[in-house]
């Protein structure tokens, strides 16, 4: 579970963030925050994870706040959400670390593939011992995009479709249609019917595993490009 504080001086801009943020499953909102000072109070009183973050706020620059948030926890990501387009402050927000920078007013669809992409690094992360290319292509924003554009038949959604992708790139030792259905919040028939056009693409496949009782399951993983 990704914890997330808003961070943003109107509460109507807020409440849209946080209504964006229930389109991604495993994102969790711990509190919103109007000032740069209670900003830092939820991050002192909270676990959290992630930060999105207004330059303009009324008492302090987020700019400045990036550097008293990663004083309390250094391991806290940020992406700034802001009207401001000033050469000045962008280039001082992209230097201080951020993960991403998105202008207002914001679209969902690129809201909510910002906090995709996240998820699937911060997991990758976590989950592998070596970081390779493809990873930090991704974290930085190079991964293909050629797939998602195409067409996609009747019955498959690309924004389902570009979140399914984005699992199964985080998922080392693969998974099966049930617990893709979990992780989507949609039916295992549902989740079955994407991992199964994915091996129609030939991005993914899919091998029969066999638990101890019960009939055999398929475990989707990503198709080896190596070989």
């Amino acid at each position: 579970m990704i914890h997330v504080v808003i961070a943003e001086d109107d509460f109507r801009v807020a409440g849209i963030h946080e209504k964006f943020l229930t389109e991604v499953t495993g994102v969790k909102v711990v509190g919103k925050a109007l000032t740069g000072s209670d900003t830092l109070k939820l991050i002192r009183d909270h676990q959290v994870d992630l930060v999105l973050l207004d330059i303009y706020m009324p008492d302090m620059l987020g700019t400045e706040l990036i550097a008293e948030i990663r004083a309390i926890h250094h391991g806290i990501d940020v992406i700034m959400i802001s009207a401001a387009t000033e050469k000045e402050m962008v280039e001082k927000s992209i230097k201080s670390g951020i993960f991403d920078y998105i202008i207002k007013p914001v679209e969902m669809n690129r809201f909510t593939e910002t906090i995709e992409r996240y998820k699937r690094t911060k997991k990758a992360f976590i989950n592998k011992p070596e970081v390779d290319q493809s990873l930090l292509d991704d974290y930085f924003g190079h991964n293909d995009q050629t797939q998602t554009s195409k067409p996609t038949p009747k019955g498959i959604d690309p924004l389902t479709l570009k979140n399914i992708q984005e699992i199964m790139k985080g998922t080392e030792t693969g998974i099966t249609a049930e617990e893709m259905g979990e992780q989507i919040g949609a039916s295992r028939t549902t989740a079955r019917r994407y991992l199964e056009y994915l091996i129609s693409v030939g991005e993914v496949q899919a091998n029969l595993e066999y638990g101890i009782v019960g009939r055999p399951e398929r475990k989707y993983t990503l198709m080896d490009k190596t070989s």
